[in-house]
């Protein structure tokens, strides 16, 4: 059975998806772009502010979802231009201090809307 997840503290879906889908103890949360709820823009600034606001939205459909960060298993995160990897990778590792998800970084043609990053993430209870 799954169950759908969504949450005003994330920017909505921008198509035909969900924000994340529970099923089987297994969360899977849809790519994450670095849009700030409130505004419904990208988070002002370089790819450091990018990466924090796809965080903190990841952060706020696992609360919704009833997960946490420790939770996290694995993350796809696709780079509108490697050279930021160092960027991107300095605020990710402020969010996940211990016990490290795996993880996978592509660097990507195009993201959505001109995004520099954008974050998939899978988290297990």
């Amino acid at each position: 059975m799954k169950r759908i997840i969504n949450t005003e503290k994330a920017p909505k879906a921008v198509g035909p998806y969900s924000q994340a889908v529970e099923a089987n103890g297994t969360l899977y949360i849809s790519g994450q772009l670095p849009i700030d709820p409130a505004t419904a823009k990208f988070a002002e600034g370089g790819v450091k502010e990018q990466t924090a606001q796809a965080l903190k939205n990841i952060g706020a459909i696992l609360e919704a979802a009833g997960y946490t960060y420790n939770d996290v298993v694995k993350s796809t995160v696709l780079l509108n231009d490697m050279n930021d990897f160092a960027a991107m990778n300095e605020v990710y590792a402020s969010v996940y201090t211990q016990d490290q998800p795996a993880r996978v970084a592509y660097q990507v043609a195009k993201l959505p809307m001109g995004a520099l990053v954008e974050i998939e993430t899978i988290a297990v209870k």
